[in-house]
């Protein structure tokens, strides 16, 4: 018996179609104007087709997800339906982007304008010479101006050279504990 069994080549599994397939038939099959939800179309599917994978459920909601997405089912009140033909598409996130405008076929069109600031309009009667070696200045180098070295001057001593003192706050002092005074009697 157990020769005769094993001679006999197993079934071959019924192949099942894709899931977008089973999904857009089930929907047609349920035929609701206002759309059929996630586990009316898993019940139509399992009716339909009987033995399902163990992730069913995941696969599903995978596919289903990503048939809202890709614009091949619209999602409405948590029911699922096949999209209006006649609606207009679906506008994207974000701002729309400008119509452009087109030119003419004789036009040229004009480089973009140069990044950075323009530079100051020049006076046209003064020479182009003077005009790059005349500088507006007021007298003194341009940027910070250097820090003065410290000198030790005749009385003083800068803080820089005060012996015993570190950076930082001083430590707090700590009153010495003395032994208590005695009592007079």
């Amino acid at each position: 018996m157990a020769a005769e069994e094993s001679n006999n080549p197993p079934p071959p599994p019924a192949t099942l179609p894709l899931y977008p397939d089973m999904i857009m038939s089930a929907i047609e099959a349920l035929n609701d104007p206002n759309g059929s939800n996630k586990s009316a179309i898993s019940r139509q599917i399992e009716a339909t087709y009987g033995e399902l994978p163990a992730a069913h459920t995941t696969l599903l909601s995978h596919h289903l997800n990503k048939m809202k997405q890709g614009g091949q089912l619209v999602m409405l009140k948590n029911n699922y339906m096949k999209p209006d033909p006649n609606a207009p598409p679906r506008r994207g996130r974000g701002r729309p982007p400008k119509p452009k405008s087109s030119l003419p076929t004789d036009a040229v069109a004009s480089p973009p304008r140069p990044r950075g600031r323009p530079p100051k309009a020049r006076d046209p009667s003064a020479p182009p010479s003077e005009a790059k070696n005349k500088a507006v200045s007021s007298g003194r180098p341009r940027g910070r101006p250097p820090k003065k070295a410290k000198v030790e001057g005749e009385g003083g001593v800068t803080p820089a050279t005060v012996p015993g003192r570190g950076r930082g706050r001083p430590p707090k002092v700590k009153p010495d504990v003395a032994a208590p005074a005695p009592v007079e009697c």
